[in-house]
């Protein structure tokens, strides 16, 4: 019973709140529903704000409550209700107000303070503002305080790796003067020699032939290390059955050689324009060079984490081997020498882009196709060394639709695969001129195809239809296939496993799967703007990607990082093809050249435009023509590459 009756009891402040809340109430205007401004009272009884209850009856002549006859001479002022609202105001700033406003609000209202009522607000007010203004100081100046320490903590680091560079570029300085010191060393032992050979030829002849071979491997070896003077520099001749060498102080004028001066003077001003190229791209090659160092410093301090039996050791590291490599190679070349020129057109077909254009296994023939509807084999030693105006191919397979990719078996040579428009992947057998295996599964039009290194047999396709399928040439049907959300652009294989494969997408991204566990890619890379075109590996971690946001970019798969991006070529709208090789990477531009980038260097190193003397120089289209296709010959420095106009050019880098 106790609890029932407490229960019904209600505690005397929830009261007093529901009273303040009721008199609150009863304070608000019924017409505009605020505390009541000015108050009227009207003859029936009910109270209003006077602008409320004058623009009423202005429109009808009724009391808003009651709707009793009411007209504006039967309103009446409320003082005491007035008297109560400022009150009640008064009452609700002293709970509400901060102490400043109430008093403000005190000194509007004509309340009576003394003048030292007043010095003591004022000191108050002084004391507290000081302790603001100290507070305000003491903050920002921890903020400066942490500012300064983060910074000198960079600086120290920033300070550290310069130290730690300087370091390795002293090494790699005594490193280098070692072995150009070893080289010199050699070529004076190598002109020992040779004068010996000059001034006893007959006395030489009686050496054991071992002896003959270390001096001529001593030779070349230096030699060529040096850059120098080569073994084919010596012109023999033949007398009386006799081999002699003929000195280089006694060369003839009309010897194809034009002795040392000449040779030197085109060496040195080789080497100045050698020097050159490197002050023009010094930036990035200070970049690469620093990478490669600081790689190789990480790369031996785990070694020694793992094996304190490790010594570091002072010599030529690999590191700077891997500058000096991609630096004498960077420098070697300078421009794009055309060697040889084919029209791929037909001369009843006016669609002439050349889509795509391969290499075989051995380099001997290559392969290309596009809007022409077929697949053309051509020999290469024929179409460089043969002087022809249309050079013919050798093989001429018709298809049934556009062909958009092409793509030799590296196991079996006749073997060729590729892609169409209908999204059919077919493989073709060159030597019968057959189609061998059709696969139709894919819905819209398959952008890209490649064999596996690896597994000779196994293929993999990308279409539009967002789906890349796997294929075995020992079954009809698709072995695997990964659904995308975006249109598939290109597919390519690992060259060291047929377990992996990267893939890019109209949604910007490379995604680098295992074939093993297609849930989710092992990686996705971000960082193009736009639709991603091409991916080609440089080797089992290097992966290039190419976009039509104009630029090429360089990943590491095995650490799932960015390495370089390379711009310089124009492409926004068109497949312009992408190709690699262990050191350099090419790709066409929609300016109708071919751009060729060293993978250390993010600019390119050199480019060749399109052009050729029957080209119609009013011809309006002239300006669309755009480079569709590239191919390097494996890791030689020749490349083949096609434009929409249907020329093939075979280029050959040079200095």
């Amino acid at each position: 019973m106790e609890d029932s009756s407490m229960g019904g009891v209600v505690p005397a402040e929830e009261r007093g709140g529901e009273d303040v809340m009721a008199a609150e109430k009863d304070l608000l205007c019924p017409i505009c529903m605020q505390i009541i401004k000015d108050a009227f009272l009207t003859s029936c009884g009910h109270s209003f704000c006077y602008m409320c209850i004058v623009t009423h009856l202005h429109n009808k002549s009724d009391c808003p409550c009651c709707a009793h006859f009411l007209t504006p001479s039967q309103l009446f002022p409320n003082f005491l209700l007035d008297k109560l609202l400022k009150k009640t105001s008064t009452h609700q700033l002293s709970k509400t107000a901060s102490p400043v406003e109430q008093f403000r609000h005190a000194l509007e209202q004509g309340s009576e303070v003394s003048i030292k009522e007043l010095e003591f607000i004022l000191s108050l007010v002084t004391e507290k503002k000081r302790k603001l203004e100290q507070e305000e100081a003491e903050r920002n100046m921890q903020i400066l305080l942490d500012f300064l320490h983060c910074l000198r903590k960079q600086k120290v680091n920033e300070l550290n790796e310069v130290q730690n560079d300087i370091q390795y570029i002293k090494e790699d300085l005594n490193a280098v003067e070692r072995h150009r010191i070893e080289l010199y060393r050699a070529r004076d032992r190598c002109s020992v020699k040779l004068r010996m050979v000059s001034d006893d030829p007959m006395g030489m002849r009686s050496r054991s032939s071992s002896m003959d071979r270390n001096i001529s491997g001593l030779v070349c070896n230096s030699c060529n290390a040096q850059g120098g003077i080569s073994s084919g520099s010596f012109p023999y001749k033949k007398e009386e059955g006799k081999v002699q060498v003929k000195p280089l102080g006694t060369l003839s004028k009309d010897s194809s050689f034009s002795g040392p001066t000449s040779q030197n003077i085109s060496q040195s001003g080789l080497a100045v324009i050698r020097k050159k190229r490197v002050h023009a791209q010094f930036n990035d090659l200070q970049e690469f060079y620093l990478q490669k160092r600081r790689q190789l410093v990480n790369h031996l301090e785990n070694q020694e984490k793992k094996d304190k039996s490790v010594i570091s050791r002072e010599g030529y590291s690999s590191g700077l081997a891997d500058f000096q490599s991609a630096l004498s190679t960077f420098t070697r070349y300078s421009r794009l020498r055309v060697i040889a020129e084919l029209r791929h057109g037909d001369l009843f077909n006016s669609a002439n882009i050349v889509s795509s254009i391969e290499f075989d296994r051995d380099d001997e023939l290559f392969a290309t196709a596009g809007v022409s509807r077929r697949i053309k084999v051509f020999d290469f030693s024929s179409v460089v060394n043969e002087p022809a105006d249309v050079h013919c191919p050798v093989v001429e397979m018709p298809t049934r639709s556009k062909l958009s990719y092409l793509s030799w078996n590296k196991f079996t040579k006749s073997h060729i695969a590729s892609s169409d428009y209908e999204g059919i992947v077919t493989v073709w057998d060159v030597n019968t001129r057959q189609s061998i295996m059709e696969y139709e599964e894919h819905e819209k039009r398959a952008w890209s195809v490649d064999f596996s290194r690896t597994e000779p047999s196994m293929l993999v396709s990308g279409s539009d239809d967002c789906k890349v399928k796997v294929w075995s040439m020992n079954q009809e049907a698709s072995v695997l296939n990964i659904d995308m959300k975006a249109n598939i652009c290109c597919v390519k294989y690992n060259p060291e496993s047929s377990k992996f494969i990267a893939v890019g997408s109209a949604d910007h991204h490379i995604h680098y799967y295992d074939l093993r566990n297609t849930c989710h890619p092992l990686h996705v890379f971000s960082g193009h703007k736009k639709t991603v075109s091409y991916v080609k590996f440089l080797s089992n971690n290097e992966l290039a990607s190419a976009s039509t946001d104009s630029t090429l970019r360089l990943w590491d798969v095995k650490e799932n990082l960015p390495v370089r991006t390379f711009r310089g070529h124009t492409n926004e709208k068109n497949f312009v093809g992408l190709t690699v090789n262990n050191e350099f990477l090419a790709c066409g531009s929609e300016t109708n050249e071919v751009f060729v980038y060293h993978k250390a260097i993010s600019k390119p190193a050199t480019w060749h435009r399109f052009g050729s003397p029957d080209v119609d120089h009013g011809d309006e289209d002239a300006a669309s023509y755009f480079i569709s296709a590239v191919c390097w010959k494996s890791d030689s420095p020749t490349m083949l590459a096609a434009n929409s106009r249907g020329t093939i050019k075979v280029l050959v880098l040079a200095a």
